[in-house]
């Protein structure tokens, strides 16, 4: 058993080894986009199923409350957390809407949504990231290797080099924490700037 598990944990840290040096610019941007959209006082959206569902709402608390530095609270919302409006919207038109209706009804123009879906086809996702891209919203997916039509409504993307749900979870959440982590230090960056002046 020792032997298996250590046979995972280097799986994982293989798929985050070939992940390394394809995602900087990516998450860079994103990042440099994400200071943008607060900075006019933008909200930052994020969804997925499943454990995805759970990475969604993990990275906006990371936003919300504090990650590493001491700053002001950051609007972030997880649209998969209230369940009497994903119940309604599931049982009184489709689950494919779940996501696409709280957009439709919290989003702006300008806002930010990410889709995570390890599958890179999960309905929803794609439903709700066209609706973002046609109407404005900066769109972005975090997905497995394989290319989808989910690509096809995000203007930026990243894959990680796995088809094992487990090992994509594992670099979705590690890009969550480095996202916000590359945030707080611009937006620090910016503060010390302001006040050098």
């Amino acid at each position: 058993m020792l032997l298996f598990a250590e046979k995972k944990l280097r799986e994982s840290i293989e798929v985050k080894r070939q992940l390394l040096g394809k995602v900087e610019g990516t998450l860079a941007s994103m990042a440099q986009s994400l200071v943008t959209v607060f900075g006019r006082k933008g909200r930052f959206f994020l969804m997925g199923n499943g454990g995805s569902a759970a990475d969604a709402q993990h990275i906006a608390a990371e936003f919300v409350n504090r990650f590493e530095r001491e700053r002001p609270p950051l609007p972030a919302i997880a649209l998969t957390v209230d369940t009497s409006v994903i119940s309604s919207i599931s049982n009184d038109y489709a689950f494919e809407d779940i996501f696409l209706k709280q957009l439709q009804a919290l989003a702006r123009e300008g806002d930010a949504v990410l889709g995570i879906s390890t599958s890179g086809r999960s309905p929803n996702v794609i439903k709700a990231l066209e609706w973002a891209q046609q109407n404005g919203l900066h769109t972005w997916g975090w997905m497995g290797q394989e290319v989808t039509a989910m690509d096809d409504f995000c203007g930026m993307a990243i894959h990680v080099p796995s088809v094992v749900t487990a090992r994509v979870q594992e670099c979705h959440i590690t890009l969550g924490h480095v996202l916000c982590a590359l945030v707080d230090e611009m937006l620090a960056s910016n503060e010390g700037q302001r006040e050098g002046r």
